[in-house]
């Protein structure tokens, strides 16, 4: 065997084994987007009418340009699922490969399991290998999962099979990202975060250009955008799959070389040291702050200039108007209004915001669940810290950090959306992030009271965001009936803007939030620790 490849072999089928389940979830995920596209299509949209009613209300919508990329033919149910699925099912598959690379590479030199298996037969580069192997094999499985549900969903056998390989080429490109990440940073949780923001920044970059009406060429500037090009189900164009593919072994090989440059253990990029005195950390407090600032602050920058972006579309929506008839019959009509079609614009971008705080504040109660499994939170209680201390330093920060970042962005969105249409003032649109306030509360206390309740069912919090997200976004595609888009909290959000206002919605989900935190705090005053 070669010096070159050592280990591999074995390697690569106990990292199967033990990701064979951690995997599933993921596939069926992004299958179930184009599968349930394909099999709503008819059932919600039967007749020539019906379909030419959803082109027209969400077609040009430059909020679903943004978060779902352009719809080129939404008359068939292949160029349905390949704009509704498209973009965020490549985004899923991309998560799922970054995470698979950082784990069995920076995760492994983190926890000591490297330096075990590298005191066998095991080339330098074996581990590397396997990871994008593994990773290779999680997107293969399932852009082959996808494109197998999708025809026989009833799908278009060449549209699905070139969508669900979108899927697949974004799990390679990000796998790759990911693995140039790993050899970057100083550990795994700084690699991680690195790749999911060139994911985010590639997400956010090709929805911009999307909804700004951006000219054609801007498509190739990110990945998603390459990806895009393909046009599932709208003209079926695979050749652009070929950079993405290319770009894959070119990060693959970037990696490669990268990680024979640097010290086992160590990123290229030094990790800040550590201040010489321990300042703020005397107090429970300070610990806290001291553990989550650096993501906290991360997020809250990342939140306000996508504010800021967002705002700069608002003008867009008047381009909506001329070019979608429907839309400027209703104006004409007087039942709608530019301002009132550019609030709208603007209620849809702050929950977008809203489920981006909500993200962060359910990564910091995860980094605070993971100092207890480190079994460093068992140290501190031994020297007199109390339990409802140590939940309380982190609730306020998972809960006040989000909503610091909802309000700036907030403030963001409106002078830049009041300066593209003076119609929407800067004023209502700080109000209306202060409705979605509860919303966000809701959602990290549910990760909250699961976290301090019953530890092992902590993955609520990120399924309550995706709820939402799914529910506040794909519902409304779909035609799902009032009950279920109920579900989500943002559903319970008021129009500020409305000439009736009711407070009644965001009251009961503060009060429901505060009924949760309660839960966190029972819950690990009860249980045992660790």
């Amino acid at each position: 065997m070669s010096t070159r490849v050592a280990g591999v072999g074995p390697l690569l089928r106990v990292s199967l084994r033990q990701d064979a389940l951690r995997t599933v979830p993921w596939v069926l995920l992004v299958c179930l987007l184009p599968v349930s596209s394909v099999v709503a299509y008819d059932l919600v949209f039967p007749g020539a009418r019906d379909r030419a009613a959803l082109a027209a209300s969400m077609g040009s919508n430059p909020a679903l340009s943004l978060l779902l990329g352009r719809a080129r033919d939404l008359s068939t149910a292949d160029g349905f699922a390949g704009w509704r699925s498209g973009q965020l099912g490549a985004v899923f598959a991309g998560l799922m490969t970054v995470l698979v690379v950082v784990r069995h590479t920076r995760a492994q030199e983190d926890s000591g399991q490297a330096e075990l298996l590298a005191s066998g037969v095991m080339a330098r580069g074996s581990r590397l290998a396997v990871a994008l192997l593994v990773a290779g094999l999680a997107a293969g499985a399932s852009g082959v999962t996808c494109a197998v549900a999708t025809v026989a969903a009833g799908g278009d056998a060449g549209s699905s099979w070139l969508l669900a390989a979108t899927f697949t080429a974004s799990g390679l490109v990000f796998a790759g990202v990911a693995a140039v990440t790993a050899q970057l940073a100083s550990d795994a949780r700084a690699a991680a975060g690195l790749a999911v923001a060139v994911l985010g920044l590639s997400y956010v970059l090709r929805g911009y250009l999307d909804a700004a009406g951006a000219p054609a060429w801007t498509t190739w500037a990110t990945p998603l955008g390459w990806l895009e090009a393909t046009r599932p189900g709208a003209g079926d164009r695979p050749a652009p799959l070929l950079l993405a593919l290319l770009a894959s072994v070119v990060l693959a090989g970037a990696a490669f070389r990268l990680q024979s440059r640097r010290d086992f253990g160590q990123g290229l990029l030094a990790a800040r040291t550590g201040p010489a005195e321990a300042g703020s950390v005397g107090s429970p407090w300070g610990l806290a702050v001291r553990l989550q600032r650096g993501p906290v602050l991360a997020w809250v920058l990342a939140v306000v200039g996508t504010g800021l972006l967002l705002g700069s579309l608002t003008g867009s929506v008047g381009d909506l108007v001329a070019e979608n008839p429907t839309m400027a019959a209703l104006l004409a009509s007087g039942a709608l209004s530019a301002r009132g079609l550019a609030f709208a614009f603007v209620v849809t971008m702050l929950q977008v915001l809203a489920l981006l705080t909500a993200v962060a504040g359910v990564q910091v109660v995860l980094r605070a669940h993971a100092e207890e499994a480190a079994h460093r939170l068992e140290q501190l209680l031994a020297a007199g810290l109390r339990r409802r201390t140590h939940l309380a330093t982190h609730a306020v920060i998972a809960l006040g950090a989000p909503s610091l970042a909802l309000l700036l962005a907030g403030v963001a969105l409106g002078v830049v959306a009041h300066g593209q249409e003076p119609g929407v003032a800067t004023g209502d649109v700080v109000q209306q992030a202060v409705a979605t306030l509860p919303a966000v509360w809701l959602l990290v206390g549910l990760a909250l009271a699961a976290t301090g309740a019953a530890p092992r069912l902590r993955v609520v919090g990120w399924l309550a965001v995706v709820g939402t997200f799914v529910l506040t976004v794909l519902g409304p595609t779909l035609d799902l009936p009032g009950w279920a888009l109920d579900l989500s909290p943002l559903r319970h959000v008021p129009d500020v803007s409305a000439a009736s206002l009711a407070w009644g919605g965001p009251a009961w989900l503060a009060a429901i939030a505060a009924g949760l935190v309660a839960v966190a705090f029972v819950g690990l005053e009860r249980r045992d620790v660790g």
